[in-house]
């Protein structure tokens, strides 16, 4: 599609539901292939980086198995190779979680360096300082960050920048390695929270998600589970001042309200009249609303 055209001057009345969180479902996509059991996910958002990580899955010899669109089975057994191909994986960038899943999983991994995204310069020198600190060799060599370690040892170690991706990968390895390790500094974005919980749910045993500090005790294995992934928070806070843009009255089904704390409270702010139920959030614009400042931040700022 190249162009979106749009005819204003109607407020937007009705409900809508959210789906599920991408950038949650990225590394519990990735962090699935660390089983040789089954694992099933569902409330999974049918979106392009969604499906091309599920053919990049599927192309190192996962097998990848959709239920429907919103739901999807996967069993790493069949891996037969620790080198993901360009061919999918530079399209988006959250390529960068195989690092920590094959790492973690097969102690080996060669990932081309990430695409997909242009937003600015985001470096992965994070994530590359973790793996290094769990004992794996790490070079880029080729346009791939190439990782290998005899055995992953736990380490303390502390992030110089919050960085969502950068807690997932080195999560993800630290959950196989021998040992207790430490994240200090990290991120406390709800998908961090959910990609620990997803872990957890396999057998990992990962303490302290939504808080800076993320203690992570090595497993010998991880198992099959089935999982739900929660709701989109940046979908549905879009949603929620599209509501209030038009002076509408929008029910926002199948949300976490604690997650939307933030916008709920700008829209406040502005004079919109906003009313919380157990996963739902109305929000309902008025004609005298008011102008505010808003700043995107990490977590518990608005969501960028």
């Amino acid at each position: 599609m190249e162009q979106y055209i749009m005819k204003g001057g109607n407020p937007l009345v009705g409900e809508v539901t959210i789906g599920g969180a991408k950038n949650a479902a990225l590394g519990i996509l990735a962090a699935a292939i660390m089983t040789d059991e089954d694992v099933l996910i569902d409330n999974l958002p049918d979106v392009r980086d969604i499906n091309v990580l599920l053919e990049a899955i599927e192309e190192i010899g996962a097998t990848v198995e959709r239920i429907d669109r919103h739901t999807v089975r996967i069993n790493g057994q069949t891996i037969r190779e620790v080198s993901v191909d360009d061919e999918y994986i530079r399209r988006i960038r959250a390529s960068y979680y195989f690092i920590g899943a094959m790492l973690g999983k097969y102690k080996s991994a060669q990932v081309p360096l990430p695409g997909g995204c242009n937003i600015g310069s985001r470096p992965i020198d994070q994530h590359l300082k973790g793996f290094r600190a769990l004992g794996a060799d790490v070079k880029i060599e080729r346009g791939a960050v190439i990782a290998h370690a005899i055995d992953l040892v736990a380490s303390h170690i502390y992030l110089d920048v919050v960085s969502v991706g950068a807690t997932i990968n080195i999560m993800m390895a630290a959950t196989l390695a021998e040992g207790q390790t430490i994240l200090e500094n990290v991120a406390k974005e709800p998908h961090v929270v959910d990609v620990a919980n997803f872990l957890n749910s396999m057998g990992a045993n990962i303490k302290g998600a939504g808080t800076d500090t993320i203690r992570i005790k090595g497993v010998s294995r991880l198992h099959g589970t089935e999982y739900s992934i929660i709701p989109d928070q940046i979908e549905a806070g879009t949603f929620m001042c599209a509501a209030a843009i038009t002076r509408g009255d929008v029910m926002v089904k199948n949300v976490i309200p604690k997650h939307l704390e933030a916008i709920s409270a700008k829209l406040l702010e502005m004079g919109c009249e906003v009313v919380e139920f157990d996963d739902a959030v109305r929000v309902v614009g008025k004609t005298n609303q008011k102008h505010t400042d808003i700043k995107t931040l990490p977590l518990s700022g608005i969501p960028n």
